[in-house]
Formats: C-alpha cells, sequence, structure tokens
C-alpha cells in the first residue's frame, strides 16, 4: 500500500511518534512532507511521550491526532492509554500507527520474537480495535476498516493499524546526514583499546552489532560485553546495577542519543548514585539511525550541561579521535562517575553483521566473567 493513501484515508494532519524501520515508508514521507514541524509533524523521546503530546493536541483543537511507532513502544504507552486516553478517563481518541516487529511466522531478532507475538493481544488488552495492513491488503479494505474506526472514535476510544514488514511503500528517498567526521564503529574499536578487560554494557541497535563484530575482528571474547539488544534507553541503568555490585570493577556504559533521549530519567539516577566506577559514553549522531536516521533533538541541547545537572562529577564532549582518546584514557583512571559525549557521523558500512550467539548465551558468558573479576 502506498503511504500516501494511507495518510489520505486517515484523514489527520498532525503525526507525532518515535521512528521504526517497519515504518520507514511512513517516516521518509513525514519527513519529505512536514520535516518537524510543530504544527505537523514532531519526534518525541519515547512512545509515551508522544502519546501525551497527541492528547494534548486533541484537547487544543478537538481534531484526531496519529502516533506511530515499533511495537516495542506498546509498554510505553500502556499508561498513558490507561490512566489518560482511555474512555473511562478523558475519552481521548487517537490512531496509532504500530510497527510489527517479531510477527509469528517471520524471521526477526530475539528481542522482536515475545514482543511480536503479544503485539495485538497489548492491544486488545488495552481495548484498542485493531486491524493489520499487509502486503495484499486494498486501499478498499483500509477506507472500510477507518470507516468503523471513526464509530470507535467518535466515542472517545483508540484505535490502530498494525502494519506488517513490506506492508507500506513509498518511493522518494530521504538522506540523512551531519557534519560531524567520527564514524560510530571506529569510536567502539578506540573504546574497545582503551578499556581492556573491564566490562561493556552496550545500547541496543548499530552499536552492539558494531561492538560484536569489533570484538571478532580483534579476536576476543564476547564474554566482556552485555549487548542490550532490546529494552532502549536502559542500558545505563544496567551499568549501574552492575557498577553497585561490582563496586572494585570499572564498568563502561556505551549508549546512543536516541536511547539516552528515551529514559533521560536514568542519567538523574546515574548522577544521584555517583558510582565511581562507571564511565557512561553517549555516542551522539543526531538521529535514530538503527531504524532508518530520523533525527533525534541531540543535536540542539547541551548534553554536558544535563550531566552536570543530574550530579555527574564529570563530564565532557568530543568531536575528534585525538581527544576520545586522551579522554578515554584519563577516564579510565579517575575514580568518579564520567560522561564523555562523543559526537558522529550517520552512516554504517552496508555489510555489518548481527551477533552470532543467542541472547542467552550472551548473558551467561557475562555473568560467568563478572563472576570470576
Amino acid at each position: 500500500m502506498k503511504v500516501e493513501n494511507l495518510v489520505k484515508i486517515i484523514g489527520s494532519d498532525f503525526y507525532t511518534g518515535v521512528p521504526d524501520s517497519q515504518l520507514k515508508a511512513l517516516c521518509n514521507y513525514l519527513m519529505n512532507t512536514y520535516g518537524i514541524d510543530k504544527k505537523h509533524h514532531i519526534i518525541a523521546a519515547n512512545e509515551g511521550n508522544c502519546t501525551a503530546l497527541a492528547a494534548g493536541y486533541h484537547l487544543a483543537t478537538g481534531k484526531v491526532p496519529v502516533v506511530y511507532m515499533q511495537n516495542s513502544g506498546e509498554g510505553n504507552i500502556i499508561n498513558p492509554v490507561a490512566s489518560l486516553l482511555n474512555d473511562k478517563v478523558y475519552a481521548i481518541p487517537v490512531v496509532f500507527i504500530i510497527g510489527w516487529r517479531g510477527e509469528p511466522g517471520i524471521h526477526d531478532e530475539p528481542q522482536h520474537i515475545y514482543q511480536g507475538e503479544v503485539t495485538i493481544k497489548l492491544l486488545d488488552d488495552m481495548g484498542i480495535d485493531s486491524f493489520i495492513i499487509g502486503q495484499d491488503t486494498t486501499d478498499e479494505e483500509v477506507e472500510n476498516a477507518m470507516k468503523e474506526f471513526q464509530k470507535k472514535l467518535a466515542e472517545g476510544k483508540d484505535v490502530a493499524f498494525v502494519i506488517r514488514k513490506g506492508a507500506l511503500v513509498y518511493d522518494e528517498k530521504v538522506i540523512y546526514k551531519n557534519d560531524n567526521t567520527m564514524v560510530r564503529e571506529e569510536i567502539i574499536q578506540h573504546i574497545v583499546d582503551k578499556t581492556g578487560e573491564d566490562p561493556i554494557v552496550s545500547t541496543t541497535g548499530k552499536a552492539s552489532r558494531e561492538l560484536f563484530e569489533t570484538r571478532v575482528k580483534n579476536g576476543q571474547s564476547h564474554k566482556y560485553d552485555f549487548l542490550t539488544v532490546g529494552s532502549m534507553g536502559h542500558s545505563s541503568s544496567i551499568a549501574l546495577g552492575v557498577a553497585i555490585n561490582k563496586p572494585q570493577t570499572k564498568v563502561w556504559c556505551v549508549d546512543g542519543d536516541g536511547a539516552v533521549l528515551m529514559h533521560m530519567g536514568s542519567m538523574a539516577l546515574l548522577g544521584s548514585n555517583k558510582p565511581e566506577n562507571v564511565v557512561h559514553i553517549i555516542i551522539n549522531n543526531g538521529a535514530h539511525e538503527t531504524v532508518g536516521g530520523m533525527p533525534t533533538v541531540a543535536s540542539s541541547i547541551d548534553l554536558v550541561k544535563i550531566a552536570e545537572g543530574c550530579g555527574y562529577p564529570y563530564a565532557v564532549s568530543v568531536d575528534n579521535f585525538e581527544d576520545l582518546d586522551k579522554e578515554l584514557e584519563a577516564a579510565g583512571n579517575r575514580k568518579c562517575l564520567s560522561m564523555i559525549e562523543v559526537k558522529c557521523s550517520i552512516g554504517a558500512r552496508a555489510d555489518l553483521g548481527r551477533p552470532t550467539t543467542t541472547a542467552i548465551e550472551n548473558k551467561n558468558n557475562f555473568m560467568e566473567y563478572l563472576r570470576q573479576i
């Protein structure tokens, strides 16, 4: 189905969401049509954030907004759907567009398997009627579904279009780039060179994939690394949990700007606990690159000041490898919580692989290593 047709059928003039590779056609259409426009299109920090933003739009205009997201974001919307949108509370109508990662019978990564199994069930449990759009779904079928949805929306209920892999198409391309020169995979290689045998907790997406391949290239064990393949925004809290219980061990967290923004409260938690053995590295390319490259707001905010405001004793930003190496060396020797923001370009090599170990194997190897140190 052409994404332009879906947008026309829904008939809303306001979209907010968190980008998803399954919804790349929609994301590219919105960027080409609106860009980032306060009146028509806002990329939010997390899915609960955009659900509340959509509620505000409805309160101000009386019109029905659209919230788009990957199905992993269902967990983030449960609270605002149940305690804000629901027709037993404020009866605020919203159309959700949800990318169905991990659909049963379709091969996907381990972090998507269970989420895929419960995607429709969660919508049912939240009282959200859904319609599944696949590659063979016709425009007429979607139009008929929307006619039924209009009745629900008029009652202050919420509805959802669930998008199967490859169901939406968009002919035009969007190129996402910035002016930074440092490449993320090389940044990770420098981090690995400086961290030695210290444990690393890495964030979801390409950063963990590049960390895995760096170990392969170096002929090193993967036991040093916990690859947070899902749970976007939570890797620094995992690192904190490890660090508190391994106080004599330096623990490094390799994070991303989109992940940090998604659950920024984790920085406040780190700053208030001030673990002396944590180094929080935020690789900032100002983009949701793993799911297509749509922008985050991280290019226009000061992560160093945010870290300092959260209580980090030391925070710095670097944009070249000489400074990065110097800061990594100093952080390894420093006995206080440190944050290093690394300004990064957008892009990864086309043949970037995925971890060849299972998530359970990764966990067990990492835990066994932690027991030994």
